[in-house]
């Protein structure tokens, strides 16, 4: 499948011990079927990504490119990742990433 979302739920993602908010994989499954988003893009739930001082990592993946935002840290940033998933799912498909999550791509490379 050329496009997936993965979602880290690793050893600091989604850890409210560690003052972090949680990661709402209940809320991302149940959307991913609600929207019929599985036939385009598949989703993962995944252990740490790294990048750990960006803390709700997620890493959206098109073809061979990867867009990595972190510190994802309000329901909306999720909504955000939903509604750019299902547009893969639909005719409109696009890379275009959200607005509201612009200011949280970084590179894994640079910022690790």
């Amino acid at each position: 499948m050329p496009v997936k979302v993965t979602v880290c739920e690793g050893c600091c993602c989604g850890n409210v011990d560690k003052g972090h908010p949680e990661v709402p994989v209940n809320y991302l499954l149940d959307a991913w079927n609600e929207y019929d988003i599985a036939k385009h893009v598949e989703l993962e739930i995944s252990g740490c990504l790294g990048p750990c001082s960006k803390h709700n990592v997620s890493v959206l993946k098109i073809q061979d490119k990867e867009i990595w935002i972190g510190e994802l840290n309000e329901e909306s940033h999720y909504k955000a990742i939903v509604e750019w998933a299902s547009k893969f799912s639909s005719i409109q498909g696009g890379d275009a990433i959200p607005k509201i999550l612009q200011d949280h791509v970084f590179d894994p490379d640079e910022d690790y």
